[in-house]
């Protein structure tokens, strides 16, 4: 899964003005080794770590599609949470339980956050990706896509190429991410812990040090100890839906106050801030997403997969499966699409037109629905379509 810009990048620094994608492949491959010797990297490391790079058109055509993000939260849901994937999380719970109490004491995280990337991510270890590494951040960084992100993941391989954590040979995901729980180079960087003891981070190989760097991670990315992260609520009728979403956020107690209760348990302390995330809509299944759910975007920008993965990670503490309720049917890839060229055109920015529903383009039905009176709840519909 792609994540937004690790904080390690802050750390390797920014791109050169140079040639920062595209165009003749030896004139790139000179403009990474110039930039990389000016960050502190030797010429002879740049030199060799470049010279064999190659583009794979395979990445670019994972990188375009990405269609399973246009599928709905309970669709995708239920795709990712089979059963055996909840059996396998309470056997790896139990078989690495000390493991899982020392993240938990070092970092705050609980198992339940990391058995979920864990499981998502590569079926604990099973899969991790055969594409190869260092050609896959190449590729990434010579296409103009997004280059800001995948330029400096390569010096950070480079710097663990100087170091001997990382060859030609080295796989993974697409998107250059590597190990058991898929972390980019910078990532390993900043946050790989040797949890074994024997004086090497092998994310690829050893759970426990993939586990301990990824709970390390979600710390240093702003997880708040003793803390919730999403909990499944009840929302009464007479909620206005225009308070839903992320950008809204009350305290517990107001929420509480407003008419919200917890489907099963009692809801997070009075005071901590709170979102009612409705990923579906008023009739779908309801969530009050806490200030620990939004460390999941750091890890990867997709609503769908991010509620998904918070959602198993309560899952597999025992939080019951979810109320699907009964919400109006969603739109299809093509009208989505359709849907944001009517938003584009009012005004809103809604990002591409790549039929997925993402943060600006809720924001923008949200407005839109509220405009023309319907119910505010960001979620749309064939009724939103036909009214625009």
């Amino acid at each position: 899964m792609i994540r937004t810009l690790p904080l390690a990048l802050a750390l390797i620094g920014s791109t050169a003005s140079a040639q920062t994608c595209g165009g003749d492949v030896g004139s790139f491959k000179q403009g990474l080794i110039d930039e990389a010797t000016a960050r502190g990297i030797s010429a002879q490391t740049a030199t060799a770590f470049t010279a064999p790079l190659q583009l794979d058109p395979t990445v670019i055509e994972a990188d375009r599609r990405q269609g399973v993000f246009q599928r709905d939260f309970i669709d995708f849901s239920r795709r990712l949470i089979s059963q055996n994937r909840i059996d396998n999380a309470r056997a790896n719970s139990q078989r690495y339980s000390s493991t899982f109490d020392r993240i938990e004491a070092d970092y705050g995280v609980p198992r339940g956050v990391l058995l979920a990337f864990w499981a998502f991510e590569t079926d604990f270890g099973g899969f991790q990706g055969d594409f190869n590494t260092a050609n896959a951040l190449f590729t990434l960084a010579h296409d103009c896509r997004r280059p800001e992100l995948f330029r400096p993941q390569l010096f950070a391989a480079m710097t663990l190429f100087e170091r001997g954590d990382f060859t030609h040979q080295t796989t993974g995901a697409w998107a250059g991410e590597i190990g058991q729980v898929q972390m980019l180079p910078a990532d390993i960087i900043e946050n790989g812990v040797d949890g074994d003891g024997d004086g090497q981070v092998t994310l690829k190989t050893s759970a426990i040090d993939a586990l301990m760097s990824g709970g390390k991670m979600l710390q240093s990315l702003g997880w708040r100890r003793g803390e919730p992260w999403l909990q499944e609520i009840r929302v009464p009728d007479t909620l206005d839906w225009r308070e839903t979403g992320l950008d809204t956020q009350r305290s517990v107690s107001e929420w509480a106050a407003l008419g919200i209760t917890a489907r099963s348990g009692d809801l997070g302390p009075a005071n901590l801030p709170a979102s009612v995330l409705l990923p579906m809509g008023k009739d779908g299944p309801a969530f009050l997403a806490y200030p620990n759910f939004r460390v999941y975007f750091e890890w990867n920008q997709s609503l769908t997969y991010v509620t998904t993965a918070a959602y198993f990670g309560t899952r597999i503490m025992g939080a019951p499966v979810y109320d699907a309720g009964n919400p109006d049917p969603g739109l299809t890839g093509e009208q989505m699409m359709a849907l944001q060229r009517k938003l584009a055109a009012r005004g809103h920015d809604v990002g591409g037109i790549d039929g997925i529903l993402g943060a600006g383009t809720r924001a923008a039905v949200q407005a839109e629905q509220a405009r023309l009176g319907l119910p505010a709840d960001a979620w749309p519909t064939r009724a939103l379509l036909d009214a625009l």
